[in-house]
């Protein structure tokens, strides 16, 4: 299991992670999300043993990660710009990866050659962004990782080897236990495959909780009412975003779908429909709503 317990660390003054928390549980994939300079990639840096905190804990199976090389054994990483040395090939990074790896299993990077038809004995940095990362997920793939760390991972890949990538992924963590952090922007991605969410923002982590939980726990109402009629909703009804087009009101409301059905239907509307919610809605309304949505400029 990876924890990060109230980890602050600053740079110049700046305090990139602020008390930051989260607990990533084995054998899913955990999904981190923010808005730019949440902090994500500071705190993938602390999970991968680059950065020290100013204080508190980042534990890798119970023991710190930072200058553990045990621990650190047990996490392979795709940074955002990942690096490759220079004028080296993939057949050169394998050896590299291997020495450092006691997992790392040859059969499985041969096959991968079938997968990833790219040149193994041609120079990394001659490849297009697109190529490189596929080489990054040839060489942290066949290392056989016991957490995968993913900085927007599949960034630069074209659609038929996203899907490739994905389903690779999702087959170690059902066939082998593999546990998968990725941070992303690409919410409609990663709806399809996390089973935990968190929520980054200011270097602090605003919520965790199961996908699942997440989307029974707000609910998007649609309800039409008579001219003039539409309720100004308070408490205990939790309403954290309203619109309308004409008659048809949209409210964004925090409860499960039953109970906020039934405290709207007491204003009897002249119809009511509950609507599920996207992770990408979610995220928006988490982060406090209109300050998020996008907003229309006239020029």
């Amino acid at each position: 299991m990876i924890e990060v317990k109230n980890v602050v660390k600053t740079f110049d003054g700046f305090a990139a992670l602020d008390g930051a928390s989260i607990a990533v549980p084995d054998g899913g994939v955990y999904g981190l999300v923010g808005p730019n300079g949440a902090g994500k990639s500071t705190i993938i840096r602390h999970l991968t043993g680059i950065c020290r905190p100013d204080s508190g804990e980042v534990l890798v199976d119970g023991a710190p990660v930072y200058e553990n090389p045990e621990r650190k054994s047990l996490i392979a990483s795709i940074p955002d710009d990942w690096y490759a040395f220079p004028s080296a090939t993939i057949a050169d990074m394998m050896r590299f990866y291997r020495g450092f790896y006691p997992s790392f299993d040859m059969a499985r990077y041969e096959k991968f050659k079938e997968v990833f038809a790219l040149p193994e004995k041609s120079p990394i940095r001659r490849m297009s962004k697109g190529m490189q990362k596929q080489a990054a997920f040839w060489l942290t793939m066949s290392c056989r990782p016991k957490y995968l760390v993913l900085d927007e991972p599949v960034d630069g890949l074209d659609p038929v080897m996203r899907r490739q990538v994905w389903s690779l992924m999702m087959s170690d963590v059902s066939e082998h236990g593999t546990t998968v952090l990725v941070s992303s922007h690409n919410l409609r991605e990663l709806e399809d495959v996390c089973d935990h969410v968190g929520i980054m923002n200011k270097g602090k982590v605003l919520l965790e909780r199961s996908l699942t939980d997440l989307q029974e726990n707000i609910v998007k109402l649609q309800a039409v009412w008579k001219p003039g009629e539409a309720p100004v909703l308070s408490a205990p009804m939790e309403v954290l975003h309203t619109s309308h087009v004409g008659r048809v009101y949209t409210y964004i409301v925090r409860g499960t779908a039953a109970a906020v059905v039934e405290k709207m239907g007491q204003f009897q509307p002249l119809m009511l429909e509950a609507l599920p919610l996207s992770l990408e809605e979610i995220f928006i309304y988490e982060l406090g709503g209109e300050q998020y949505a996008v907003k229309e400029i006239l020029l």
